[in-house]
């Protein structure tokens, strides 16, 4: 991916952001694990939310076909201190946010469906 196609998804990144701002970090990353984006803190390690969010995204298609729950659209984990929400973005990547626990999702997931087509564009 050339430097002008990352700075792009990292601005639209930042837009989400700015859109929903309950959304305190986010990424997109391949189905392999690599980072293509990212808008993270510095006390977060881009290379385990790459290769987390990869898994999660994996298990979380498995888990819909075995399951007969059609395609997967969105998986979300709640802990404590907020959530870890992934959404598809094509059929190469994922956009992961984690937000703040009294984050309204319906936002969050509207804003990172609009930035999934968007960042699916950019990669076209």
């Amino acid at each position: 991916m050339d430097a002008s196609r990352s700075s792009q998804m990292v601005s639209r990144l930042r837009d989400m952001q700015a859109t929903a701002p309950d959304i305190i970090a986010s990424a997109v990353v391949t189905v392999d694990g690599l980072t293509l984006a990212s808008v993270l803190p510095s006390e977060i390690d881009e290379d385990r939310i790459s290769a987390m969010s990869a898994a999660m995204l994996s298990l979380g298609e498995r888990i819909a076909s075995e399951l007969q729950r059609g395609d997967l659209d969105e998986v979300y984990i709640r802990g404590e201190e907020g959530f870890v929400l992934l959404t598809a973005v094509g059929q190469e990547a994922v956009l992961t946010a984690l937000s703040r626990n009294e984050g309204r999702l319906g936002l969050i997931f509207l804003e990172m469906r609009r930035a999934a087509e968007d960042l699916q564009a950019y990669d076209a």
